[in-house]
C-alpha cells in the first residue's frame, strides 16, 4: 500500500508518521510548506523544494528583504502553486491513500486536486483546535464544509471532534481518536520518574497567546503565594514579555523559562507535583498526556468537554472550565496542594493508564491496524 503523507513539519507530525517506519507500506511525504528536506523523516521519499520557481535561495532573500513588492509580485506569478506541485507528485506516485494533517494547513490547499481525483482515498487528522477554534471563524468554516465531505476517512485526537466534523458534513468513516503524535515512549519516561513524596515542583505551561491562557494561572499562584511557600514553580514556553514578567515576583521561589527542549519538558513534568495547562481553545493537549505519563497532577483546562474525555475531576486530575476565571484556578491549586492523598492515588492510576492506553508500543499496534482497515482488500475477521 502506497500512503502520501501531506503535511508541514513539525514535532507531531514526526512522532506519527515514525509509526509507520517498519509497517511495510511504502511512504511518502509532500511537504506542504516546502520547508526543506528533513533528516528526521529520511526512511520516507520526501517532495521537497517544489516552489521556487525563480532564482535560488540567496537572490530570493536579498530581493524577498529589499523590495517586498516586487518579490510578492514574482512569487505569485514564477513560483510553483501548491496545487500544481502536489498533482505532479499525486499522478508520479499513485498512492492508496492521501492522508493530510490539520484541515487549514494541509487540505484546503490540495481540495481542487483531490476533488479532481474522487478515486483516491483520502485521510484527514484533526489536531488541536483544528475544527473546535476555526469552525466559529466564516472564512474557515466555509473551507471545512467544503472539505469534510470529500473526505473518506477522519482521525482525531478527541471524541468531540468527530461530533462537530458530522456537523459540518463529514460522512466518511471515522477511524478512532489518538494522541496526536502517536503514543509514549513510556520506558524512556521512567528513568526520569521520581516519587511523589519527592516531588516540590509546580509546573505551568507559559503559553500566553491566541489560546494559552497562562496570565490567570499565574495570577491565581501569586494569591495564593503563603500557601506555596515550599513549592517551587517552573514556567515553560514563555514568550509573551507579561508572562516573564512574573520572574521577578519576590513573594514566590518562581523560574520561567522560554522555548525548553522535549527532553527538558519530559524531565521536569517526571520531578513535578503538579502539572498545570490553561488555554480557551485545544484538542486532547499532548502536554497534559505527557504530564500523566511522568506522573504529575495534571490542572487543564477543558475546551469542548475534550480533556474531560481522559481527567475525572477530583480523581486523577481537576477540570479548569472557565479558562479566564482566575479564582477557579485558585481554588483548585489550593484543593490540590490540601489533598495529597488524592494526588498519590492519582498517581497510581495515571500510570496505568499511561501503560493502557498511552504507550507508544500499544498505540503504534492500534494505528497500524487502523491504516490496515483503509487497505482496499481488507476484510475483518
Amino acid at each position: 500500500m502506497k500512503i502520501l503523507l501531506v503535511s508541514m513539519n513539525n514535532l507531531h507530525f514526526t512522532r506519527w508518521s515514525e509509526q509507520l517506519k517498519e509497517s511495510g507500506y511504502e511512504v511518502f511525504w509532500f511537504d506542504i510548506l516546502d520547508q526543506g528536506y528533513s533528516p528526521a523523516l529520511s526512511w520516507m521519499t520526501q517532495y521537497v523544494d517544489w516552489k521556487k520557481g525563480f532564482l535560488k535561495k540567496r537572490g530570493r532573500t536579498f530581493i524577498k528583504k529589499r523590495l517586498p513588492k516586487f518579490f510578492s509580485f514574482l512569487s505569485s506569478k514564477l513560483d510553483v502553486s501548491v496545487e500544481t506541485a502536489f498533482e505532479k507528485a499525486l499522478l508520479e506516485i499513485q498512492p492508496d491513500a492521501v492522508h493530510s494533517f490539520a484541515l487549514y494547513i494541509s487540505c484546503t490547499p490540495i481540495f481542487k486536486v483531490m476533488k479532481k481525483h474522487e478515486n483516491i482515498k483520502w485521510m484527514y487528522s484533526s489536531w488541536g483546535s483544528d475544527l473546535y477554534y476555526y469552525q466559529n471563524i466564516p472564512e474557515y468554516l466555509n473551507d471545512i464544509q467544503k472539505v469534510l465531505p470529500r473526505v473518506n476517512y477522519l482521525i482525531t485526537d478527541c471524541l468531540r471532534d468527530h461530533k462537530i466534523a458530522i456537523k459540518h458534513g463529514f460522512k466518511g468513516d471515522f477511524l478512532g481518536a489518538f494522541p496526536g503524535g502517536g503514543g509514549f515512549k513510556l520506558t524512556a519516561i521512567q528513568k526520569y520518574i521520581k516519587p511523589v513524596a519527592e516531588r516540590k515542583v509546580i509546573l505551568i505551561k507559559g503559553n500566553q497567546n491566541r489560546s494559552g491562557r497562562a496570565l490567570p494561572v499565574l495570577e491565581a499562584i501569586v494569591s495564593i503565594s503563603k500557601l506555596l511557600i515550599d513549592y517551587k514553580i517552573i514556567v515553560f514556553g514563555a514568550t509573551n514579555p507579561e508572562v516573564r514578567a512574573f520572574q521577578n515576583q519576590k513573594e514566590l521561589d518562581i523560574t520561567v523559562n522560554g522555548i525548553l527542549s522535549h527532553d527538558q519538558i519530559l524531565k521536569l513534568m517526571s520531578s513535578s507535583l503538579i502539572y498545570i495547562g490553561n488555554s480557551n481553545s485545544d484538542g486532547m493537549p499532548n502536554t497534559m498526556l505527557e504530564a500523566i505519563c511522568s506522573g504529575a497532577f495534571p490542572i487543564q483546562s477543558n475546551p469542548g468537554n475534550a480533556t474531560a474525555e481522559v481527567l475525572t475531576h477530583q480523581s486523577n486530575g481537576l477540570l479548569i472550565e472557565d479558562c479566564e476565571d482566575m479564582e477557579e484556578i485558585k481554588q483548585h491549586i489550593t484543593f490540590t496542594i490540601q489533598n495529597l492523598d488524592m494526588i498519590q492515588k492519582a498517581f497510581e492510576y495515571n500510570q496505568l493508564y499511561a501503560q493502557e492506553h498511552l504507550s507508544r508500543t500499544i498505540v503504534t499496534k492500534k494505528v497500524l491496524l487502523m491504516y490496515q482497515s483503509t487497505e482496499p482488500n481488507y476484510a475483518t475477521n
